[in-house]
């Protein structure tokens, strides 16, 4: 089959974990191992990864540089996927020989008129208690949300209207090649009346951008990889449910957090509903078996 892997920001940097280039070389190699089990399988793979701690990181070091100033999110967004897809390039043909790899920059258009740019919900950079979250918040402007046990920074996040190298990623994918793409859900651009193009401030959901990106290969599956097991109704409270199989007509993301599970269930409906083809989400190390229907939430037509 033709999977389009998208791996969780939260996968790849554990909750909790500090961010450090060791930490994150770690859980680069240990999603490898997943994404190489998946190819061994017989699958063709293509994968896209999420960068909400990420580029959280590199907005804050970029803004402790004195008269320099933070760089935009677009920016920063492009430099968190090229960090991660470098990261996952190598550790992946460490395990997968004799493939070819490439890992692009991918453009992602969005409306500038788009809600979210005035109700920012997508949550990066690291996890604080309410009081820091909240002293940082009045000192940078940041809007801020709660995410699990603590707080976190979130951002504007419109929802992606077409990837722009879909054209160049396909002719790659037709020629065997094993794509690393839409890192971070892409970088956010808006076109001028010229059809010139310019980055915008925001953070685009990887599971939105990948749900297009598989639509638009016309993809067998779409796999989100996280760090919990499927998807639970009351999550976090002790009446917490998990769902095995969900007809794409039966669940709505609204009934989630719009920050984490609800885009995840939003990208799998609108994948099902428009190709047929059935959707998962579910732990990254039960990545062979969640394809096989025995781990993780399915979502079928």
């Amino acid at each position: 089959m033709r999977i389009v892997v998208a791996l969780g920001g939260n996968a790849l940097l554990r909750r909790g974990e500090p961010m450090t280039a060791d930490n994150q070389r770690d859980n680069v190699r240990r999603a490898a191992s997943a994404l190489a089990s998946l190819i061994g399988e017989g699958h063709s793979v293509v994968i896209t990864h999420g960068n909400g701690p990420q580029v959280g990181l590199l907005a804050l070091q970029s803004a402790a540089i004195p008269d320099v100033g933070a760089f935009p999110l677009d920016v920063l967004g492009a430099e968190s996927a090229g960090m991660i897809g470098y990261m996952i390039e190598q550790e992946l043909g460490n395990l997968v020989h004799q493939r070819l790899f490439a890992t692009l920059l991918t453009q992602v258009k969005v409306d500038p008129g788009d809600p979210a740019f005035v109700h920012p919900t997508k949550p990066i950079g690291p996890v604080y208690d309410e009081e820091t979250a909240r002293r940082l918040a009045a000192q940078r402007g940041w809007a801020i949300a709660p995410d699990g046990k603590g707080w976190r920074r979130v951002v504007p996040s419109p929802r992606p209207l077409e990837i722009l190298e879909a054209a160049v990623i396909s002719y790659l994918v037709g020629h065997d090649v094993i794509v690393i793409c839409t890192g971070g859900g892409g970088v956010p651009v808006t076109a001028r009346a010229d059809g010139s193009l310019s980055g915008v401030e925001a953070v685009i959901d990887k599971d939105l951008a990948s749900s297009l990106l598989a639509r638009q290969l016309r993809a067998d599956m779409l796999l989100m990889l996280t760090d919990v097991d499927a998807v639970y109704v009351g999550y976090g409270t002790p009446d917490a449910r998990a769902l095995r199989r969900v007809g794409a007509t039966e669940i709505s993301g609204r009934d989630f957090s719009a920050g984490s599970m609800g885009p995840k269930i939003d990208a799998a409906v609108e994948f099902v509903r428009a190709t047929g083809n059935p959707s998962a989400i579910g732990r990254l190390e039960d990545a062979v078996a969640i394809v096989k229907g025995r781990q993780g939430t399915s979502f079928d037509p």
